[in-house]
């Protein structure tokens, strides 16, 4: 009888187990072609742990605990629904796709809006959409990705420095470099100690969405910071529901993409002969492009958390990253730790938001240039070791590569905390006040030293160069936003005040002949011998801020905004502290108008207008204030004692070395924009076109005084009338297909055709590139030039060679000498055009992605041919190229003097990257309930470009800025760019 009971107790628990534990299925499929839509998410409203996702037919099964609920579906690229359920029954569920990517909330400066409220040109890019690979910076992440946005990286090294140029060069002397702002502290990068790009610092995979402010009715309420662009960054935050924790791990591979054609060592045997050179063989066959190169392993782990409640969500990652370049002593490490906080109090009036980023960095940089030339130059008939030590009988007495590698270090470590707090509370409905606390500090330790060597024709004493940077970034703001709409009307009102300072102090060490025991100088500082150099510097500079901005709207049709910022800055004079940066942008949404509203086709169509000014404050600190110094030389002294017989006994004056500028003005940048976003077919094809003007004026120059008398040699001054226009014409197209298909694609790009000039200097050319070796060290090639672009080459143009051997150049203005006035512009290194494109397939759980970008219209000056590949060198038993034998008359002491010969056209076409992927349903292999997906990948970087330039990549920049000016487009043994294949595992739990 027990048994029976026990049996109908089991039977009934498993009847009510049964009808606890039902079932809720069915089918998603889309809006309008009604086919089913795999990969959705689906679950139990308030039971987000239960989710499930829907197969390649669109079919879903979830397992209920209840009779009654609702249901939850979502996928990018859909509208999420809610949807009602009632016992077992199976549903069919439509989803619609997103009207449109206008409700997108992009970030601008102090907030965010929707797109379709935006007035200015904004470029956005979020994280989906980045550059994949191997990547140290944000910069790296939007290569072409943005129209207008011009990124190229100085050199092939990993993190190297970066030229960002957005809308054209506007300035002289401070350089391209946007303001980056990082969950809305402004970065400070110009002292941080760090040798290459300071923005390394910032783990990739922490970076949620990246907006670049281009006009000036986006970037102005930064006012005199934002003349060359903002660039927006934020970091991932954490949303309310389960736990996620994301696991990521990538190796890359990374050899040298491409070879310099120097002769071999058969070819370099027969070349020497038949210039009558004098030929030192050494026997071997060496290829020191090999020799002096490496694979490179890069390995990346990152580890990241999210979550959180209706009150408090929260995202934490940590992340290594171990990048080697393709030379030798090339390694960037970073070690990230990063916690975002969000917690809300008091029914959601008070909030509270914490970011914190910390990242260690050590970076070891080889002697590149030194390398690099050697990889072109040496003998290729000398052996790399004897006897398996390395060669000390090399030709032309030229130490050993593999030894002097050894011997010297440039390693930088880097210590860097990014954090701020933001308070707000909302005192009433739409009305809320928030403080911005901040600080930004870095402290760097640089060491670059050789180490003590003697060999019998080489000898080294050893070197110590120690550079300790502290950077203590400050900030503190205050901001009132005030949200409300009456009727059609809506309005958004913004007053702040900021204030910030940045104080970098620095001390340099420099000591020499140091013993060789074995102890590298660094730790033996007290053994030096030889006199030892030091010195210290410190500023602080302050910026106080007063910004207001107006965002008006009338019926979603009609859009204004207005904003206005004051800048006091410490690093202007009494008479000039403060600049005024005001701008307005008009927007009309064309598609909310009647004669428009029901048209299935267009489906957004908006036009913008805006015009604004923004300043630049990157000038050196304390030019302002006199300085001065003491000297008992020249016409500084007197001899009062009349005793003295030579300038010992002479008493020391006081003389300037820096005049006082009080009335040294802001650089002022005044731009123009004309825009239209649209959308057709579904939102299937969108795109932007904006027109741009962008006009800099007041630029400061620190030049030589027209009158010899002077008290000091250069000075400080706002150029009179000079400009630096750009204008030009961005567009952007996408198109994207039905999401909802097995098989899904999109293709889209961009393009953008800028015309700088400069106008009216009062200067024949101001050099911004120079030669160095060679006995031409200082000879101009580039420069500013009255009405042409920055950047421009100027130089002789190159004929031929003459009948006597020699160089022959362009009589110009035919007065029968070759003489600098012969000199001629013949071309600039900045593009006429910029662009980029890409293509994303997607095939049920595959998917593929290509970016491609390129620039057209630029030219190269390739110092390495002109110091390296000529007759001379090859005589004298250096390598060289096919250049060298050119010209069969050519003779051998044929001077290398700057000019067209080595001037090259430096357009391209590059893959930048290519993506393959898959991802693996944890289910397959027995960890459904472990993990939510698995992604395998495998990426392509730098695979191929196309392009006619000679040298080792046409995308650098390693000239040498003269009087703060800085340079383009000169090839100066440029660290050589790698390929790069990356093999990658994410996993989702």
């Amino acid at each position: 009888m027990k048994k029976i009971y026990a049996l109908l107790i089991l039977a009934f628990g498993c009847m009510s187990y049964s009808f606890a534990q039902g079932s809720v299925s069915g089918v998603v499929v889309s809006d309008v072609e009604k086919v089913p839509v795999p990969g959705v998410s689906v679950y139990i409203k308030g039971e987000p742990k239960g989710a499930v996702t829907t197969d390649f037919d669109g079919n879903f099964v979830i397992k209920a605990q209840q009779k009654e609920g609702v249901l939850v579906f979502s996928y990018v690229g859909f509208q999420t629904k809610e949807v009602s359920f009632s016992g077992t029954q199976k549903l069919t569920v439509s989803l619609a796709e997103e009207v449109s990517t206008l409700n997108e909330v992009v970030v601008v400066g102090y907030g965010t809006q929707k797109k379709s409220d935006v007035t200015g040109a904004i470029g956005s890019v979020k994280s989906e959409n980045f550059n994949k690979g191997v990547v140290a910076n944000a910069g790296q992440l939007i290569q072409g990705k943005v129209a207008g946005v011009n990124v190229t990286a100085s050199s092939g090294e990993p993190g190297a420095n970066q030229d960002i140029i957005i809308r054209g060069a506007g300035s002289l002397r401070s350089g391209t470099t946007p303001l980056y702002v990082v969950d809305g502290f402004a970065l400070d990068n110009s002292g941080t100690g760090v040798a290459s790009n300071p923005m390394n610092f910032i783990n990739p995979q922490d970076i949620e969405s990246i907006e670049v402010l281009k006009d000036a009715s986006a970037s102005a309420i930064y006012g005199s910071r934002a003349a060359n662009g903002v660039i927006v960054i934020t970091t991932k935050k954490g949303s309310k529901g389960q736990t996620k924790i994301n696991l990521s791990m990538t190796t890359g591979i990374s050899t040298l993409t491409n070879k310099v054609d120097v002769f071999s060592a058969d070819e370099f045997r027969r070349q020497v002969t038949a210039v009558n050179g004098t030929l030192q063989d050494g026997g071997a066959n060496t290829d020191w492009q090999d020799e002096l190169t490496r694979t490179g392993i890069s390995q990346n782990l990152n580890l990241s958390m999210s979550g959180g409640t209706d009150k408090s969500t929260y995202a934490a990652s940590l992340g290594v990253d171990n990048q080697q370049g393709v030379l030798q002593n090339s390694d960037l490490k970073r070690y990230s730790g990063r916690l975002n906080l969000n917690q809300k109090a008091l029914n959601d009036k008070f909030n509270v938001a914490f970011n914190l980023t910390a990242t260690k960095l050590d970076n070891s940089r080889p002697d590149a240039r030194t390398v690099v030339g050697n990889m072109l130059t040496m003998n290729p008939t000398d052996a790399v070791y004897v006897n398996g030590e390395p060669n000390l009988n090399l030709s032309n007495d030229v130490l050993n590569p593999m030894i002097s590698q050894r011997l010297y270090s440039d390693e930088t470590i880097n210590n860097r905390i990014l954090a701020n707090i933001s308070p707000s509370y909302e005192f009433v409905k739409g009305l809320t006040y928030k403080f911005n606390l901040g600080v930004d500090y870095s402290m760097s330790q640089r060491d670059i030293q050789v180490l003590p060597y003697a060999s019998a024709t080489n000898t080294t004493l050893g070197s110590l160069n120690n550079i300790v940077t502290n950077n203590n970034n400050i900030l503190y703001e205050n901001t009132l936003t005030y949200n409300f709409n009456k009727g059609a009307h809506s309005f958004t009102i913004l007053g702040g005040q900021s204030y910030q300072k940045i104080q970098v102090n620095q001390k340099t060490f420099n000591l020499s002949g140091f013993p060789d025991n074995g102890v590298e100088p660094k730790n033996q500082i007290g053994a030096a011998s030889e006199r030892t150099t030091q010195s210290s510097s410190a500023i602080e500079n302050e910026l106080q801020s007063f910004f207001g901005r107006v965002n008006y709207g009338y019926d979603n049709k009609y859009l204004l905004t207005a904003t206005m910022r004051a800048d006091g800055s410490s690093k202007f004079g009494e008479n000039n502290r403060y600049g005024y940066f005001p701008s307005v942008a008009l927007g009309w949404n064309i598609t909310k108008e009647d004669f428009l509203k029901e048209s299935e086709t267009l489906n957004n169509l908006k036009l913008r207008a805006s015009w604004g000014q923004t300043g630049s404050q990157e000038i050196p600190s304390k030019i302002t204030k006199a300085s001065y110094t003491e000297s008992n030389t020249g016409n500084n002294t007197y001899p009062l004692d009349p005793s003295a017989i030579d300038l010992g006994g002479y008493p020391y004056g006081t003389i300037f070395t820096r005049l006082a500028s009080p009335d040294i003005q802001w650089e002022v940048s005044t731009q123009t924009n004309i825009g239209l976003d649209f959308s057709l077919f579904n939102n299937r094809l969108s795109g932007t076109v904006d027109y741009f003007n962008k006009v800099s004026s007041k630029l400061l120059l620190q030049i030589a005084p027209t009158d010899p008398i002077q008290p000091v040699p250069m000075y400080y001054t706002n150029i009179p009338n000079m400009e630096i226009k750009n204008n030009g014409i961005e567009v952007a197209l996408d198109y994207s297909s039905d999401k909802s298909r097995d098989f899904s694609y999109s293709i889209g790009g961009n393009v953008s055709f800028t015309k700088n000039r400069v106008e009216n200097s009062a200067y024949k050319i101001l050099t911004t590139g120079g030669a160095q070796g060679g006995g031409q060290s200082g000879a101009t090639i580039n420069g500013i030039i009255n009405n042409q672009p920055i950047g421009s080459f100027y130089m002789l143009d190159f004929t031929g060679i003459g009948a006597d051997g020699l160089n022959q150049f362009a009589d110009t203005n035919g007065d029968g000498q070759i003489l600098d006035d012969d000199r001629i512009v013949a071309g600039s290194a900045l593009p006429d055009y910029i662009y980029a494109f890409y293509l994303n397939l997607r095939y049920k759980n595959f998917d593929f992605g290509a970016n491609f970008n390129g620039v057209s219209g630029n030219k190269i000056y390739n110092h390495v041919a002109m110091t390296s590949f000529n007759k001379g060198q090859l005589a004298n038993s250096f390598n060289t190229t096919d250049r060298a034998s050119q010209y069969l008359n050519e003779a051998s002491t044929n001077s290398n003097t700057v000019s067209t010969r080595y001037l090259e056209d430096g357009s391209f076409l590059r893959l930048n990257n290519a993506t393959l992927g898959y991802n693996l349903s944890p289910k397959l292999i027995g960890l459904g309930d472990v993990m939510d997906n698995i992604r395998l990948s495998v990426t392509g970087q730098n695979l191929f470009v196309i392009t006619k330039y000679s040298g080792y990549d046409p995308e650098l920049n390693m000239g040498t800025s003269i009087g703060e000016i800085q340079s383009f487009g000169i090839d100066y043994f440029s660290y050589p760019k790698s390929r790069t294949v990356v093999f990658g595992l994410n996993v989702a739990f």
